[in-house]
C-alpha cells in the first residue's frame, strides 16, 4: 500500500467518484491529449509510443460511439458519424503514422471537446 503512486492513486480515485459528465470531459481531454502525444511521437520517430496513444485516442471514440443514446434524435446520429470519422481518421493515421492525417482530424477532435465542455458549461450556468 505505500510503495503505491499517490498520483496514480488520486487519478483513479477521480475516475472512480466522477459523474457521467465528469467522465465525459475527462475522455475528451483525454482525446485532445493522446492525439498531440502521438503526433509528437510520429515526429520523433517513436512509433511504439504513437501506435499506443493513438489506440488510446481510437479507443475513447469507439466508448464514446458505444455509449450513445442513439434514440435521441437525428442529432445524435450525426454525432454518431462524426465519432466514427475520427476514430477511421486515427486508424488511418496509425497504419500510415502519417501526421498530415492527424493534422486534419486533430482540430476536429478539438471541437468535439469544445462542444461538450460549453454544453457542460451550459447546463451548470443555466445560460
Amino acid at each position: 500500500m505505500y510503495t503505491s503512486n499517490p498520483y496514480n492513486t488520486y487519478k483513479q480515485n477521480s475516475v472512480n467518484m466522477a459523474s457521467q459528465e465528469q467522465l465525459l470531459l475527462m475522455l475528451v481531454d483525454g482525446a485532445v491529449k493522446y492525439t498531440k502525444i502521438a503526433r509528437l511521437a510520429i515526429l520523433e520517430k517513436n512509433m511504439p509510443r504513437a501506435h499506443k496513444e493513438l489506440v488510446r485516442v481510437q479507443d475513447i471514440f469507439l466508448e464514446l460511439m458505444i455509449t450513445m443514446d442513439k434514440d435521441a434524435g437525428s442529432y445524435m446520429q450525426d454525432l454518431y458519424e462524426v465519432y466514427e470519422f475520427i476514430k477511421n481518421e486515427l486508424i488511418k493515421a496509425n497504419i500510415k503514422k502519417d501526421v498530415k492525417i492527424i493534422d486534419k482530424v486533430l482540430p476536429l477532435i478539438e471541437d468535439v471537446r469544445d462542444m461538450w465542455h460549453e454544453a457542460d458549461r451550459k447546463i451548470k450556468t443555466g445560460k
